[in-house]
């Protein structure tokens, strides 16, 4: 049995909450469970066999444009419209913090699950990124497509640090003998969704991001400052920091993860198994709010009302105007870069230019873990691609999304399968979900 007591997790947990003040304004306040209910769905007189086994459950987020769908569900009254008239939205310091509660569970005064990156269920659930402890997590939903980007520091304008960054290359690689040090760059957690843009976009400009630069985990905060004095180059970012970083002057936009990979996967919804397991009605009750929450997002005329609940005090705690332009679509990336003004390269809830967005692939999960694969993490862990996918068949339980899709009425947004077929990459590069073999032996910068 793990020495990774509860107690260690308790303290780390109070520990990362308690250096979350300092991140006001870029990942928000600390842990705050309020929340001001503006419910507009009358509540349904569900059936006996409808009815959840629990209406409570305490869901963590990030206050990032991932989370919106958790709190729309909540706020809009689509939870509670399925009977889920319990449910806490819970803001975590950072993902540290997420997965230290996530362990200690609601009954210990942490959460059952929430918003992640991706592939943090799956490394929770093989004890990965727990000091061994296993907690198996089920991924039940994806939140959303795109909402992301490369920033880079102002010192770096002209110097040609775009979408194709093989023209920079070598002024990457020579940094440390013109400035003393090497190119720094940085994410907000090691081995996830935002670790594996950046790492993508040097290394499909021929820059080693292991061996090239420095490459570190580093809170926003402490990043967004470095970039201001000059200590830190370039930042891989969640909105609204892409639309932050050029109307305060703080650097440039090098590449939005939607050029990288268009309608990419982004982050997702998961819940500790045992919570689902013993909550199967509730688990699919959260899934049909959570699925009339995404639709409403993505129409139109209800951005507006989004940015107006999500920037609220009790959950981003940021101005308006910041989240505006990203819900637009619309991204000034600095530098002589035109200007992006398309609605389908801002953050998508519900469907994108391939299909549906909610629908949790297995194929998706497959790509995260081949790239973890690609960069030699957890090794011990993940030796091979068939070790992966037995983990993907653990974790992803995109049956539960099906079942309750159908019992909604959502019949025609099902996608006919696992996969999501052939991913295309900005450089060329294919993603095959039944030959990842073939696109590991593809690529040029790699660890294995």
């Amino acid at each position: 049995m793990s020495n990774f007591s509860r107690r260690k997790f308790l303290t780390t947990a109070a520990i990362s909450a308690a250096g979350g003040i300092f991140l006001k304004g870029c990942l928000g306040n600390p842990p705050d469970t309020t929340t001001e209910t503006t419910a507009a769905v009358t509540a349904t007189d569900l059936s006996p066999e409808m009815m959840p086994e629990t209406p409570k459950i305490k869901l963590g987020y990030i206050p990032i444009v991932e989370a919106a769908p958790l709190i729309v569900a909540q706020e809009k009254g689509f939870f509670a419209k399925y009977g889920m008239t319990e449910v806490e939205v819970s803001k975590q310091a950072n993902w540290a913090s997420a997965r230290d509660n996530v362990i200690i569970g609601s009954d210990g005064g942490g959460i059952d699950g929430g918003q992640w990156q991706m592939p943090m269920p799956h490394l929770i659930s093989e004890g990965i990124i727990t000091n061994g402890q296993k907690l198996p997590m089920y991924v039940l939903a994806q939140l959303n497509t795109h909402g992301n980007g490369i920033a880079v520091a102002g010192i770096h304008q002209g110097k040609e640090l775009a979408l194709d960054l093989s023209n920079a290359a070598e002024y990457i690689k020579n940094f440390s003998s013109q400035q003393g040090r090497k190119f720094k760059a940085a994410h907000t957690f090691p081995n996830v969704n935002q670790d594996f843009w950046i790492r993508y976009w040097f290394a499909a400009g021929g820059v080693d991001p292991d061996k090239d630069i420095d490459l570190l985990a580093v809170p926003p905060a402490e990043t967004v400052q470095g970039m201001r004095n000059g200590t830190m180059d370039a930042f891989s970012t969640g909105d609204p920091w892409p639309y932050r970083i050029i109307a305060e002057d703080i650097g440039l936009m090098a590449a939005l993860t939607a050029e990288i990979w268009k309608f990419h996967p982004e982050e997702y919804l998961a819940i500790r198994a045992d919570w689902v397991d013993k909550h199967p009605k509730a688990t699919k009750a959260l899934l049909k709010g959570l699925m009339e929450a995404q639709q409403w997002i993505d129409e139109t005329n209800n951005r507006e009302a989004v940015v107006k609940i999500v920037a609220g005090r009790n959950y981003f705690n940021v101005p308006e105007d910041i989240l505006q332009s990203p819900y637009k679509g619309n991204y000034k990336m600095g530098d002589g870069k035109p200007e992006i003004a398309d609605k389908m390269m801002g953050p998508l809830y519900w469907k994108d230019g391939l299909g549906n967005v909610s629908y949790p692939y297995k194929s998706h999960d497959l790509w995260f873990l081949t790239e973890s694969i690609r960069w030699g993490f957890h090794q011990n862990a993940i030796p091979d691609l068939d070790t992966a996918k037995q983990i993907i068949d653990r974790v992803n339980r995109e049956d539960l999304w099906r079942e309750a899709a159908k019992e909604a009425g959502f019949d025609a947004d099902i996608p006919q399968n696992t996969s999501r077929g052939i991913e295309n990459f900005f450089d060329g590069k294919q993603f095959d979900p039944n030959n990842p073999e073939a696109y590991l032996n593809s690529l040029a910068i790699k660890r294995i």
